[in-house]
């Protein structure tokens, strides 16, 4: 069945579903209904004398520049053409479909002036598997995403470039081989085609699914890593929880005493005289937790947007109001907060990792779970590793909306940086991914050196997982190819056990 998009429904399941596989995407005949509505009114707006913002004057600084009416449309072709300065690397396919989908439905709002047939096109692009080729750089998040959707808008009119059929092709060609008719751009379109949050946005949604995934197996690897140093779970006690009762610290405290619970190894020394854990054990559901409380707040900042108006000028009824709701500070500021929050989830995990490998800091377990510690070096460098990589993330953690860049002649004088917040929280996710794999290579290795005891039913499950992809160790080998298989193991959420 086709997604339907009416600008009021469309969530983050569904900006995950179109952007990782074909699926059909259409218009609601109420969402076609009301944008004929109100482009009646800028059809009106353009053959009259009064400047409109984008319609018959010129953008940024040049607002104030008068735009003959026989140039209405070539104004729109000249927007989406000098708009199309990107740099940098191409977004990945799925982000640019997740692009195109987000601005079709908020175009689908009604409140853009323009003809249905523009949120049509971008619907076709979707269906027919015709994706724009989009440099990653470029947005400071000012009027939104400028420069990224204006790669998007090229393709539309024939122009540009895409990908289709697994080429890299130009617009034109990639339209004529999908079937698609190039669009020709009348006033208001191509402005609207282009001011928006959509690209940060829909790196947000994506590099959100796959943070809260993490956020799920770091409970997991933790509870391995406990086992393994003999650690207790009296800190996850509920009533400890009850106490302080955030929702993210009751949920990983909850899920780390179901991991843990009927160990054999918990078992074998229920009554040593060891008072407390370090804070990496023993806080981690206070830690954990606030990375879920900043998930769920993302999470609720992006259903907001996904369904918003971020064009400029809007059209309610006889009016049309300039303002500002393509700016994307609500989103860099989340964005910044998520990668932040990561970074601490990656340097809680960095620190178990380093407590079992670190023959000071635990007498039960060999050097750096080494067979023979000196001859062999075992997971020395592993640990070396996720400490560049935690180091790495500080560095991206650093807020990029705190940073504004004056632009288009200081006109747009402060500016959110979402884009480059979004870029940066990417980068997080895929570090922390690797640091959770080194600690599930090292936490499993220590359990296997506790045998013949076992962990929980749930977390010997975890362990089998880790052992299908990674086999056990049992000398020095490159654990470079163990490290990016338990990252795709991660990433396809194998180790989220119940």
């Amino acid at each position: 069945m086709s997604l339907l998009l009416d600008g009021a429904h469309l969530t983050i399941s569904h900006v995950l579903s179109v952007a990782r596989a074909a699926g059909p995407v259409a218009l609601t005949p109420e969402a076609r209904a009301r944008m004929q509505a109100t482009r009646a009114r800028i059809d009106r707006l353009a053959a009259g004398d009064d400047p409109i913002y984008g319609v018959n004057t010129g953008v940024g600084l040049l607002a104030d520049v008068r735009v003959p009416r026989a140039d209405l449309d070539r104004l729109q072709r000249n927007v989406v053409r000098s708009h199309a300065a990107g740099v940098g690397p191409p977004l990945p396919r799925e982000v640019v479909r997740a692009m195109m989908l987000i601005r079709a439905n908020v175009l689908a709002l009604g409140f853009s002036g323009i003809r249905p047939i523009v949120a049509e096109r971008l619907c076709d692009l979707l269906n027919r598997a015709v994706t724009p080729v989009v440099p990653s750089q470029g947005s400071v998040g000012a009027s939104g995403d400028l420069a990224p959707l204006a790669h998007m808008a090229l393709v539309l009119t024939g122009e540009g470039e895409a990908e289709f059929e697994g080429a890299v092709l130009d617009g034109a060609e990639a339209l004529r081989r999908a079937g698609i008719a190039p669009l020709e751009l009348h006033p208001k379109e191509g402005i609207s085609l282009i001011n928006g949050t959509q690209a940060m946005l829909a790196i947000g949604c994506l590099e959100l699914d796959a943070a809260e995934s993490l956020a799920d197996t770091a409970d997991v690897v933790c509870a391995l890593s406990l086992d393994a140093l003999r650690g207790t779970p009296r800190a996850f006690d509920p009533r400890i929880h009850g106490a302080r009762p955030h929702p993210g610290q009751s949920a990983s405290a909850a899920r780390l005493r179901h991991l843990l619970e009927a160990s054999e190894i918990r078992q074998s020394h229920i009554t040593c005289r060891r008072v407390q854990d370090a804070y990496s054990l023993r806080c981690a559901p206070q830690v954990h937790g606030a990375v879920r409380d900043a998930l769920a707040e993302a999470r609720r900042v992006f259903n907001i947007e996904l369904n918003s108006a971020t064009d400029n000028p809007l059209v309610f009824g006889d009016d049309i109001l300039s303002g500002g709701n393509f700016h994307g500070e609500p989103l860099a500021l989340q964005l910044d907060f998520l990668a932040i929050a990561l970074t601490a989830l990656a340097g809680i995990s960095e620190r178990r990792l380093d407590r079992l490998v670190n023959p000071a800091l635990n007498e039960d377990l060999p050097p750096f779970l080494a067979g023979h510690a000196g001859l062999e070096s075992g997971l020395m460098m592993a640990q070396v590793t996720a400490a560049a990589l935690v180091g790495e993330n500080r560095v991206l953690a650093h807020p990029a909306s705190a940073g504004s860049i004056t632009t288009s002649g200081n006109k747009e004088d402060f500016v959110s940086m979402g884009m480059t917040a979004a870029l940066k929280f990417q980068r997080v996710v895929r570090n922390t991914r690797a640091v959770l794999a080194i600690e599930a290579l090292a936490a499993a290795r220590a359990l296997d050196l506790l045998a013949p005891l076992k962990s929980s039913p749930p977390l010997e499950e975890a362990r089998a997982r880790i052992r299908e992809v990674s086999p056990p160790i049992d000398a020095d080998r490159p654990f470079y190819k163990d490290i990016a298989a338990l990252e795709s193991l991660i990433a396809d959420r194998g180790l989220q056990v119940e």
